[in-house]
């Protein structure tokens, strides 16, 4: 019998470490409907066709819909951008354990593996700027 009350403690011991996740997430979907619900309470009542435009810095819409065709040189900035973004996130974890108290081997191991990282992103940046990939024509 004390094992199973010993087994439920912990459990229970357990369960109190989610409690301020619980508490975020009661937050956080209260923020957010409360924000939902305040724009349609104070948002406009009457749909016009208008209203019902695309606002563009007070322009009209560059595009009248949405089926025509972009360049490619969006898709290839975008595909950049996001290579780059992930580089920095696999960059900063490693600086933070670099920093840490290893022994000197591990250390000159971990530096050569990050360096051929940035060295084959490198070459790849390289290669798009040669064939002007990033050149807005």
């Amino acid at each position: 019998m004390n094992t199973l009350a010993g087994l439920a403690f912990a459990g229970l011991a357990i369960a109190e470490g989610y409690i301020p996740l619980l508490v975020l997430a009661v937050f956080t979907v209260t923020v957010g409907g409360g924000a939902l619900l305040v724009s349609h309470i104070m948002g406009p009542r009457r749909q016009t066709q208008v209203k019902q435009l695309p606002y563009e810095c007070g322009l009209d819409p560059i595009q009248p819909t949405a089926r025509e065709r972009y360049s490619i040189h969006f898709y290839l900035v975008a595909i950049l951008f996001i290579l780059f973004d992930l580089e920095t996130v696999f960059l900063f974890p490693w600086a933070a354990s670099f920093r840490g108290d290893m022994a000197g081997p591990v250390k000159v191991a971990l530096l050569i593996e990050v360096l051929l990282f940035v060295g084959v992103l490198g070459v790849g940046l390289f290669y798009v700027w040669k064939r002007r990939g990033l050149e807005w024509d």
